[in-house]
């Protein structure tokens, strides 16, 4: 996959476009981590917190590339991918469960942590992407540790302004999940014998999956929160005022 071929540059643009969708969340947890500490601890916090969170997902992109490359296993990845597509169109209970501390070591191993969780989605999307591709998997590297250190605030923002934005990204995984999994080596006797065009039908079959389960899943949620809500609201209703005491 030469760069001058446009198979390289559809690929860099599926990885631009899962680090914008899923490198949003890890800055907002480093900071939110921080938010105990004095200011200039904030600031360590930040710098080591993010320098060790970047030399855990460089560790954890070469352990995907290589698992990627056994059978069965970009199957089990797809799965994975489509899981988390969908998981993006759920509605938010929001990061306030993430603990901060007044004490800068806690406050720095309580970011690792949780980027950890939060990486592993990214770091399987960024790889499936990439196609096994080095150069392409350095630049989308490259690309997720600005996103996550310095771009969180501001890509947060726009997703909220304009939604349509986590629908795209959600079917964006989707198809990526879709082209992994008909790559996969132990299915390659069955994906032979079909034009290789059919392996774009599969990808978009799978971004329509996720975007059609994923609003499905989200007007189900929201509709039962609504309906806990009126419940709530009716479990104690006011008492009624007696003919006396309205006089």
């Amino acid at each position: 996959m030469g760069i001058e071929t446009a198979e390289f540059w559809t690929a860099l643009l599926k990885i631009i476009g899962v680090n914008i969708v899923l490198s949003g969340d890890n800055a907002v947890v480093i900071a939110l981590a921080a938010r105990s500490l004095p200011p200039r601890q904030q600031k360590q916090a930040i710098i080591w917190g993010s320098g060790a969170a970047i030399i855990m997902r460089i560790v954890l992109t070469l352990f995907a590339v290589a698992l990627l490359e056994l059978h069965w296993l970009k199957l089990i990845g797809s799965v994975l991918l489509l899981w988390i597509g969908v998981k993006l169109l759920l509605p938010e209970d929001g990061e306030e469960h993430i603990e901060s501390s007044n004490n800068l070591m806690v406050a720095i191993r309580v970011i690792l942590i949780a980027d950890l969780v939060m990486s592993l989605d990214n770091v399987i999307a960024v790889a499936a992407a990439a196609g096994g591709h080095w150069g392409l998997l350095m630049i989308g590297l490259g690309i997720s540790i600005p996103l996550v250190i310095f771009g969180a605030t501001l890509l947060l923002k726009v997703m909220e302004r304009w939604p349509i934005i986590i629908t795209i990204g959600a079917g964006l995984l989707g198809f990526v999940a879709g082209e992994m999994a008909w790559e996969d080596g132990a299915i390659a006797g069955f994906t032979q014998q079909f034009a290789p065009a059919t392996k774009y039908a599969v990808a978009a079959a799978g971004a329509i999956f996720v975007v059609g389960l994923g609003r499905l899943l989200a007007g189900r949620t929201l509709r039962n929160a609504a309906a806990r809500h009126l419940e709530s609201q009716g479990a104690h209703p006011e008492p009624a005022k007696s003919p006396d005491s309205a006089r």
